[in-house]
Parts: C-alpha cells; sequence; structure tokens
C-alpha cells in the first residue's frame, strides 16, 4: 500500500459516522397548501402529518446533535404533539446532552431551537446571517415573527454574548466528515449538513426540505425568504448525497419506515445510516 492510500484510508476511517433520527413530536392537523409553494400546494386540503425530529451523529469519543426541538410549553401553545423534550429523546440513544460538544442548528424556527438548556457543555453552531436576520429590521413582521419564540431569540443572543455561538459564513468543517452548508431560501441562514457514512454521504436536510416530495418532486416548501435559492438547495443536496435515498427531509413520517429502526425505539427512532 502507498503512503497515499494509507492516508486516504486513515482519513476514511476516522470520518465514517453514525446517524439517527429521533422523533419527539408531531403535527397531525396539517393541510397540504401549507405545505408546498404555488401550483405545487394543490390540492389544497388534503390532510399531511408533519414529525418533528432531531438527529444524532455518533462518532468515537463523541455525539453531535442538529437541532433541538421545542418545549412542552411551546407545544401547548401551538397545539402540536410533544412525546417528551427532544434532549430526554437523544438520552434514549445513549447521548448524555451535558457532554455533547457541538450542537448544530439548522435554523432558529422555534421547532429547531427550542430545547437547548441540557446541552451544558456545548457550542451551538450557527450561520452568522441566521443570527443577524433574527435580531434585525424584518424580524418582527408578522409572518415571520410567527415562527420563532421571543425566549429562544433572547437565549442564543445570550449564548453569543457568552461566547458558546460557532459562527460560520457558508460551508464549515466543524469536525472531519461533518459539514454545515449555507443554503438560505427557507431562513436567510438555513444550513443543511453533509456526514461522511460508510453508506456514502448524508445530506440531513432539515428544513430545507420539510418531506420527501419537496425535494423528490422539485416542490418548494410553502414558508421562504427566497424561491430560486430554495431550488438551488434542491440540487446541491443532490450533488452532496452519496445516494437520492440519502437526503433525509426534516418533518417526513416516511422517514421512520424508510431506515431501519432502532431496537426497543421502534416508531422514535432510525438508523440512517
Amino acid at each position: 500500500m502507498s503512503g497515499s492510500e494509507t492516508t486516504t484510508t486513515a482519513t476514511a476511517a476516522t470520518t465514517a459516522h453514525e446517524v439517527y433520527a429521533i422523533k419527539f413530536g408531531q403535527h397531525p392537523g396539517g393541510k397540504h397548501g401549507d405545505y408546498f409553494y404555488g401550483s405545487a400546494a394543490e390540492p389544497m386540503d388534503r390532510p399531511v402529518q408533519l414529525d418533528y425530529f432531531v438527529w444524532l451523529i455518533r462518532s468515537p469519543g463523541h455525539d453531535i446533535v442538529v437541532d433541538a426541538g421545542f418545549t412542552a410549553e411551546t407545544a401547548a401553545r401551538r397545539r402540536r404533539e410533544h412525546w417528551c423534550a427532544p434532549s430526554e429523546a437523544l438520552a434514549g440513544l445513549g447521548t448524555d446532552c451535558a457532554a455533547v460538544p457541538y450542537v448544530i442548528l439548522s435554523h432558529f424556527h422555534y421547532d429547531h431551537v427550542g430545547d437547548l438548556g441540557a446541552f451544558t457543555d456545548a457550542r451551538f453552531v450557527v450561520q452568522g446571517r441566521e443570527m443577524a436576520f433574527w435580531t434585525g429590521r424584518h424580524a418582527a413582521r408578522r409572518e415571520f415573527r410567527r415562527l420563532v419564540e421571543r425566549d429562544d431569540i433572547e437565549r442564543l443572543a445570550g449564548y453569543g454574548l457568552d461566547g458558546r455561538l460557532l459562527y460560520v459564513d457558508g460551508e464549515h468543517e466543524v469536525v472531519p466528515g461533518v459539514r454545515v452548508h449555507h443554503v438560505g431560501g427557507h431562513t436567510a441562514g438555513m444550513q443543511i449538513v453533509s456526514v461522511a457514512t460508510g453508506r456514502g454521504t448524508v445530506v440531513l436536510a432539515a428544513d430545507a426540505s420539510h418531506l420527501y416530495a419537496n425535494v423528490e418532486d422539485d416542490a418548494p416548501f410553502g414558508v421562504l425568504t427566497e424561491l430560486p435559492a430554495m431550488y438551488d438547495t434542491f440540487d446541491l443536496m443532490r450533488r452532496l448525497a452519496g445516494s437520492p435515498e440519502l437526503i433525509v427531509p426534516g418533518h417526513d413520517p416516511e422517514v421512520l419506515t424508510r431506515f431501519e429502526p432502532v431496537d426497543g425505539l421502534e416508531g422514535r427512532a432510525v438508523r440512517i445510516a
């Protein structure tokens, strides 16, 4: 084996991660017209369920978490089903949230940044453009304001003052084999995560594709800040993913049927790779 082959093999060995999706709640009362943009929203009234997930990236020595869901209080106020705190759901897979070094936050909507308190030693990986937007002049406008919780934004701003936010701008490797990519579209600072695994590169889309039908049918979600960026995001995810089935949407109940269930957590957690 040549020196270059040795280096390649060693790098691959250190960057092969496991990836899990963990469900902590759901919203069974949504309508098709809420989740697709323009003509793709037809038929408007067909019921569509959204599942709420957090994602776990596991490699020897540490766990990395993607997104942090929302609290029971927020669920009650917004009439969402909340099975347990996302941090408790992660504990079911053996994650010690107090020891997690990084929590990647895809964006700041209420259902992705609500349960941060359990991650007492983590740095939170955010796109600078996301924080700038939610502390800027447009955040108070009704169609944006309804999508966030004031307490969440104030908590994140406080973490920034404490030096606990890892601000990135564009693409950034958090640890070897785990990268974030700014895509915008859904929010100004929306980011996706690509993960090197034994099955190939997994792309955790979060809200860059709420449902499989968004990316598979080239049909953007109904809530957005920039439509062309959403189409560009679909193209980027297709290029990054090791195969089409490794693009994982943020809210689709089919995630729990397309991947291998975790023993003892059937209907709640699956291993993606």
